[in-house]
């Protein structure tokens, strides 16, 4: 196992390759966020938004949470995407799903997971929605399905806030984004669900 040690050692290693690289790199960094991009992801450990995208810090505003969910009540996300594309002026709202989302799974189980439940029923509704579609599979098909599923539903959720609305009504142009991400080999799918 890692010790925090380890971790401030990784980071000085970090902070001195990029120095190399690129000299004026934190200096520029320090100045000003200016990023084009929103990513609304899953809180998985193993899907970093600006690793998987290519990017570096500075270049991709996050927001994670479990299974990459757009809730109406759910003020924090609701802020991110609010100074995202007010104060930032971001271009393109990405929902990035991934498949074999844990929260995916958890959802189609029976079992009692504790306080994440209620968060899960969100995706429940997203299942009562697809209904037809999802009673043909099962499996890990199943799951990959719904995690698809999902990433759209969240995409017409980030469409119906009150931010969005508002910024094309101004004819300010910023798109929204459905992909999905394979684990499996690291790729990245467009699920041609673009709204702008």
């Amino acid at each position: 196992m890692t010790d925090i040690k380890t971790l401030f050692a990784n980071n000085q290693a970090w902070a001195k390759r990029i120095s190399q690289q690129q000299p004026d790199f934190f200096e520029q960094l320090s100045k000003q966020q200016n990023p084009e991009y929103l990513w609304i992801g899953c809180s998985d450990s193993r899907v970093s938004a600006d690793q998987l995208l290519g990017l570096m810090p500075g270049q991709v505003f996050v927001h994670r949470n479990i299974a990459n969910q757009v809730i109406h009540t759910d003020l924090n996300c609701l802020s991110v995407i609010q100074y995202a594309v007010d104060v930032l002026k971001v271009k393109h709202i990405i929902v990035c799903g991934h498949y074999g989302c844990g929260g995916i799974s958890a959802s189609l189980d029976q079992d009692q997971h504790g306080l994440i439940d209620n968060w899960l029923r969100h995706i429940n509704d997203v299942q009562r929605f697809h209904q037809a579609t999802l009673d043909a599979l099962e499996g890990e098909a199943l799951v990959n399905r719904l995690c698809e599923l999902n990433v759209v539903e969240q995409v017409i959720n980030v469409a119906k806030t009150t931010t969005l609305i508002n910024a094309w009504q101004n004819k300010q142009e910023v798109t929204i984004h459905g992909f999905i991400y394979n684990l499996k080999d690291g790729i990245l799918k467009d699920l041609n669900v673009s709204v702008n």
